[in-house]
């Protein structure tokens, strides 16, 4: 049997639930102050990884995906120096047009709240602001991680993704589809590994790629319902370990790419970003719109794909959480 309350309200989520750095929809604080269950979700996708109108139409689906299972769906981003925990209907399409949107991760917060940026929140970002107000579970499309050598002065050593920090310091359940494709997932695992990440394959031994069901990697355990999810967390956590747990949830098979199809579309799109002197922040993006224009369209289908489909895990998870007693805050 699941404990109730394992996850407590502390004083420092009260405080943060008041603070004017943060502003709530009204369906996000019912669901806290009633203790239903919530999922987090971010917003680079709709503000950096997606075009126009498909992130709108995509960031919909997932919420509406998300409340058909009786889940509240929090939309993490920074609206005019506020961090906005459930997005409006009209702050959605602000964020899908994308005008002089920032994109927020961990580091970028404190210039976010001090200068009044807007902008769509990253993995670490999403997860910094979700785990402060209470709510654990978090639905992503592929989390950073070590990213592949673009260049003799930029070694992958030095590219780590901050997703990857908070992920080993932060207890949340995240599920993804594994890392994006366009990383070092051999190293991004070895790191997640190193700072004791449990990897749990959604039905899978294997760790996904994205795009792709398979990557030839071992995922460290395998969990085949939500309900396993939820019991491998409480025992993870019960141990006094801080470190999130990692659900990589592969797409379904028929919309799922054929890994060479990727791999090849990835290696032009690195030699593009390359000869283009893309660096920082811009990489991810201009990645995955290269390997879109490459395959005609299908790696952005299949991105929109895993995106609803990691949406929809992820509310299951969060109803079992609330059945077994763990509680939100």
């Amino acid at each position: 049997m699941l404990r109730r309350n394992f996850h407590p309200q502390t004083k420092f989520e009260m405080d943060i639930r008041h603070s004017s750095s943060f502003r709530f929809s009204e369906e996000v604080t019912r669901a806290l102050d009633e203790h239903l269950p919530v999922v987090a979700l971010e917003s680079t996708a709709i503000t950096h990884g997606l075009p126009y109108p498909d992130n709108l139409n995509l960031a919909r689906d997932m919420e509406s995906d998300v409340r058909s299972l009786g889940v509240a769906p929090a939309t993490i981003a920074v609206l005019d120096g506020t961090i906005q925990v459930g997005v409006l209907p009209e702050q959605l399409e602000r964020l899908a047009l994308a005008v002089g949107m920032h994109k927020i991760s961990v580091r970028e917060f404190g210039p976010a709240i001090t200068q009044g940026w807007s902008g769509g929140t990253t993995v670490a970002g999403t997860m910094l602001a979700a785990h402060s107000t209470g709510i654990r579970v978090f639905a992503t499309g592929g989390i950073g991680g070590v990213h592949r050598n673009l260049g003799d002065s930029h070694s992958h050593s030095f590219d780590i993704s901050a997703d990857l920090q908070m992920l080993a310091r932060t207890p949340m359940i995240v599920v993804c589809a594994g890392a994006k494709a366009i990383l070092d997932l051999p190293a991004t695992l070895e790191y997640l590994e190193t700072f004791s990440v449990p990897v749990a394959g959604y039905q899978t031994d294997e760790f996904p790629a994205f795009y792709s069901r398979t990557s030839g990697l071992k995922a460290s355990v395998r969990v085949d319902s939500a309900l396993e999810v939820v019991e491998l967390a409480r025992a993870h956590w019960g141990l006094g370990l801080q470190s999130a747990v990692l659900v990589a949830n592969p797409l379904p098979e028929a919309i799922a790419l054929p890994a060479g199809k990727v791999d090849g579309a990835i290696q032009q799109a690195l030699r593009d970003a390359e000869s283009q002197g893309v660096r920082g922040q811009q990489v991810t993006p201009f990645l995955l719109g290269r390997v879109a224009e490459l395959t005609g369209g299908a790696s952005l289908q299949a991105n929109l794909a895993l995106l609803r489909n990691n949406a929809r895990l992820a509310a299951e998870i969060a109803v079992e959480m609330a059945k077994g007693g763990m509680d939100f805050t």
